[in-house]
């Protein structure tokens, strides 16, 4: 983690902390190049590999928007595969960052196969989303900034799609903080994962699925999860929905729904914080819809219950 994070200095933005409540830290990653934390996990895979020709991936969503900034960076042509189903929005700013875009099948699972068979065929780069070490390595200096910064904390709240955020986050702080990774009800690939004691396909639909949507947790991600304890909580769309339009009504932070998905667990009390318990939540991606921000009447915190208890 610690040459992940040499690697990449000067090519990610150091994202700022702030204080947002009594024991509460906002990690702002919405801020980082791209609007998510995906470049850190894209520079250092293509610095790591030391690509020279190329490079692939499927997504369309934010690691597709990692990867095509990153390799623009670095002057290589990339290749992004995306479903039919990949948001227009997200589909124009890969082509704006100079991507060619391949259309390949209905479902992710189609891109994914459709890149991976690029990259053999081409001896291109292939960057997976979120299964690969230094996919996750990358994104795991975002956990070692944010200690830094924050100084001594005891809970880090994690949005979970395909678990790269988590697994990189779990190891770098391993033995000084504790992650409790949070997934919308709807998408439960962590959750589903440890009660089955290994990565099982899930249902993807709900208000997160364009960012959070992978039908299967990372093995990575479970083989980190399950070797530092992370514990896992589950959230209505209803709540993330809530998150997001309270992030913009009482702090002004615009997030996607994704980035809103770990603040939800604190403010719908699915995770009530020790009363003392230092936590931060990491809000992870802002590309988003500014014009669905909505602003009903800001929640009061939570109340302080023992610490750790899921409901």
């Amino acid at each position: 983690m610690e040459r992940a994070a040499v690697r990449i200095e000067g090519r990610v933005r150091r994202t700022p902390v702030l204080a947002a409540d009594e024991g509460v830290w906002f990690k702002l990653e919405q801020l980082q190049h791209t609007g998510s934390f995906k470049a850190r996990g894209a520079f250092n895979r293509i610095l790591a590999a030391g690509a020279q020709t190329g490079v692939v991936t499927a997504s369309g969503g934010n690691a597709g928007l990692a990867v095509a900034y990153a390799a623009r960076e670095f002057g290589l042509p990339a290749r992004v595969f995306v479903p039919a189903t990949a948001p227009a929005v997200k589909v124009a700013k890969l082509r704006q960052l100079g991507a060619a875009v391949e259309l390949a099948g209905e479902k992710y699972a189609d891109a994914y196969d459709a890149a991976v068979k690029h990259a053999a065929d081409s001896g291109e780069l292939f960057c997976h989303a979120y299964d690969q070490p230094d996919i996750c390595a990358g994104q795991g200096t975002l956990g070692l900034e944010l200690l830094d910064q924050a100084g001594g904390l005891d809970t880090i709240l994690v949005a979970v799609g395909g678990g790269g955020l988590l697994a990189g986050v779990a190891a770098g702080v391993e033995g000084r903080a504790r992650v409790i990774g949070v997934e919308p009800r709807t998408i439960p690939t962590l959750h589903s994962a440890l009660a089955a004691g290994e990565p099982v396909a899930v249902g993807v639909s709900g208000v997160a699925a364009d960012s959070l949507g992978a039908s299967r947790l990372g093995d990575i991600a479970f083989a980190v999860a399950t070797r530092t304890d992370a514990g896992s909580v589950l959230v209505d769309d209803a709540a993330i929905i809530e998150a997001r339009a309270v992030l913009w009504d009482r702090y002004r932070l615009a997030v996607e729904p994704g980035g809103a998905t770990a603040f939800a667990a604190l403010l719908s009390g699915a995770y009530r914080p020790d009363p003392g318990e230092r936590v931060a939540v990491l809000l992870c991606g802002a590309n988003t819809d500014p014009a669905t921000l909505t602003s009903p009447t800001a929640a009061p915190p939570p109340e302080r219950t023992p610490r750790g208890t899921h409901r």
